[in-house]
């Protein structure tokens, strides 16, 4: 017979293996390329709900970051769980904290991750999607400019 302080440590010892452990949180990053000057800030959204892309506001769990703009960008979005996301920004460049427009066209730059094309309009979020399933996921993202 095993006493039941040994049994209670197996317990504890083998019950995350029985249960089933809890996903384990991952680092989103992101590295924004080409800003045309160091004005204002970059603005950015990650987001799971393909219907919050890319404004991010119709998300409550949505992680927005703000970071001052310069030759390359390093953003930050912390820990996340397990799954699929997207990644939207833009470089505020006069700090008003929205993307300006010129003839329906946005004057100032934006991006997205996987560099996901524009054609008319923004990309869907498919096009934009990658996987957060272990590690740490680091994208690259070219700013564009219109104008």
């Amino acid at each position: 017979m095993i006493p039941a302080p040994l049994r209670a440590m197996a317990l504890l010892a083998v019950g995350p293996v029985l249960l089933g452990a809890a996903p384990q949180p991952c680092e989103v990053s992101a590295t924004v390329t080409g800003l045309r000057s160091d004005k204002g800030r970059v603005l950015a959204c990650l987001t799971a709900r393909p219907s919050a892309f890319p404004d991010c506001a119709k998300d409550p769990s949505a992680h927005a970051v703000s970071v001052p703009a310069g030759a390359t960008v390093d953003l930050a979005f912390g820990e996340v769980p397990k799954g699929r996301y997207a990644i939207s920004l833009f470089h505020d460049e006069n700090g008003n904290g929205r993307l300006d427009k010129k003839l329906l066209m946005p004057s100032e730059g934006y991006g997205f991750s996987r560099d996901a094309p524009v054609r008319f309009g923004p990309p869907r979020f498919a096009a934009a999607a990658f996987a957060v399933d272990g590690g740490e996921q680091r994208q690259t993202i070219r700013m564009r400019y219109m104008f």
